[in-house]
């Protein structure tokens, strides 16, 4: 269980994909409709651009940019750390504690398979990451 790959946490998924052009508040309506936490923000052949998610919308309304005016472009985190369909659960886990963000897109060759977040894991394998933190913080 605590090797599962990717490929397998993603089985049948199908990722919101919106254009960079689009607003902010066609993003979070989608969100909100789909019951996901993110949109994956792609060019004209479905090439990842950046990743949008809750926290991005936040700052967009606390900035007082107006969802409606502000495009997923101006809003996206660009060029998003990325893993494979063969990561492990962990790897994944670890990139989101490393980079302190909740949500990983799944890419290989340029083509989109998913995103996964910090809930698509088992308590195994998120207690794996905090024994391996656990450690960490122990060495140093």
């Amino acid at each position: 269980m605590i090797n599962r790959r990717m490929h397998y946490i993603l089985k049948d998924q199908n990722p919101l994909l919106m254009h960079a052009g689009e607003n902010v508040q066609s993003a979070c309506k989608a969100m909100r409709e789909r019951h996901v936490g993110s949109v994956l923000v792609v060019d004209d052949h479905e090439h990842l651009l950046g990743i949008f998610t809750g926290r991005d919308a936040v700052k967009v309304l606390a900035q007082g940019g107006g969802a409606a005016k502000v495009t997923l472009e101006q809003a996206m985190t660009p060029h998003p750390v990325t893993i494979t369909p063969e990561h492990r659960a962990i790897d994944a886990l670890r990139a989101m504690s490393d980079g302190g963000f909740r949500h990983v897109p799944v890419v290989d060759r340029d083509r989109i398979w998913g995103v996964v977040s910090r809930a698509d894991f088992k308590g195994v394998e998120i207690d794996r990451l905090d024994e391996e933190e656990d450690l960490a913080e122990r060495i140093r």
